[in-house]
């Protein structure tokens, strides 16, 4: 696990973290302190495809009581009667989303962890992921974005990791699974390349080398989500 450095700049009221991996890059993203806390909270957690937002936003759902909501749950059942990507899968699955944030936003549960592959070259993505947040901004909540990264190797490595493959059928092909990794990658610019740095509600974390459960709590300490006793 790395090095865990902060400092604060009292004009700002904001803290600013640091982890230093052996290897790896240095990250930093920012908290204010006069973040709201009132209200339901909504972590996002996007990267690229076997990153281990899924596994992460487990662990963190173990510490904090909050309810995960890996996006396979939506496609899945779906993807039985309408192909990826046609426009009854697109309805039915954003659809079904939708609902479950106004729903969670306006109950009395701890918050909601919700998975995504953001594509930052693709507008429309954080369209829709900001029409997902809309129900906890209008009843005064914490959003929070989760943003993950590893090294292509690592990442074909968890594409065939035994939680991924019981959650997400549709990954049980691992040679086709392998490829759609791939292209991908190939295709879309999946993580931020350090363009958020600075947000308030944004951390950027490399887990090449973390496990799920460091970067879950570091997740937890950066964000103060509550842990249960």
């Amino acid at each position: 696990m790395g090095l865990l450095r902060w400092s604060r700049d009292h004009a700002a009221r904001t803290a600013v973290y640091t982890v230093a991996e052996p290897g790896q890059a240095v990250y930093f993203a920012t908290v204010s302190e006069t973040t709201e806390l009132n209200g339901p909270t909504l972590l996002r957690i996007i990267g690229p495809p076997a990153v281990g937002k899924m596994t992460v936003g487990y662990d963190i759902a173990q510490l904090t009581g909050m309810k995960v909501f890996h996006n396979h749950l939506a496609i899945e059942p779906v993807l039985r009667f309408f192909e990826f990507g046609s426009e009854p899968f697109a309805r039915l699955v954003g659809g079904f989303r939708r609902r479950v944030f106004e729903e969670v936003a306006a109950s009395d549960l701890a918050g909601l962890i919700f998975t995504f592959v953001r594509a930052f070259d693709v507008p429309a993505d954080e369209i829709e992921l900001e029409s997902y947040a809309a129900p906890f901004h209008s009843r005064g909540g914490r959003v929070f974005y989760l943003e993950l990264s590893a090294s292509q190797e690592v990442r074909l490595e968890r594409n065939e990791g035994e939680l991924r493959l019981a959650e997400k059928p549709s990954k049980r092909d691992l040679e086709w699974s392998r490829r759609n990794l791939l292209e991908l990658d190939a295709k879309y610019q999946l993580n931020s390349n350090g363009e958020y740095e600075g947000r308030a509600d944004y951390l950027r974390i490399d887990s090449t080398e973390l496990s799920s459960a460091a970067v879950a709590k570091l997740t937890i300490e950066h964000f103060g989500l509550g842990q249960r006793s």
